[in-house]
């Protein structure tokens, strides 16, 4: 069996976008390939026809949609991030709240030390966490 990798489908031309902002924000990621769509092809021009990218260590794919779709991301799925500081916790928060809203504010919620959960301003889903 072939591995499982999480799979972001983006609207509008935001993959590259979102992409390029996760690697600016958080440590140990980056962007390893981007395939864009060219002249007479069923995407947009220069979209993001594929592409993959790393958060500490898992990799991620995305597209950026030629279709309009009437669903986007939902909290039902979210990316999970294990923080090795509450300096990293509340930097990765601040920034990624940026545009976004808040659904668990930074807080000890009694499972870890601090937690917060929040959409980004892409529609992504975060959940950060600082074990006990």
């Amino acid at each position: 069996m072939g591995k499982a990798t999480p799979f972001l489908m983006f609207q509008g031309g935001k993959a590259e976008e979102a992409m390029n902002y996760y690697v600016s924000i958080i440590e140990d990621a980056e962007i390893t390939s981007i395939v864009r769509y060219g002249a007479n092809e069923t995407g947009d021009e220069g979209t993001v026809m594929q592409a993959t990218f790393t958060v500490k260590g898992q990799e991620f794919m995305c597209i950026d949609s030629n279709v309009t779709h009437q669903f986007s991301f939902t909290p039902a799925f979210s990316i999970f991030v294990t923080c090795d500081s509450e300096e990293e916790l509340n930097e990765l928060y601040h920034k990624l709240i940026d545009g976004g809203e808040a659904l668990m504010p930074i807080g000890d919620y009694g499972f870890s030390q601090k937690f917060a959960w929040l959409n980004d301003q892409f529609g992504v889903s975060w959940q950060l966490n600082l074990p006990a």
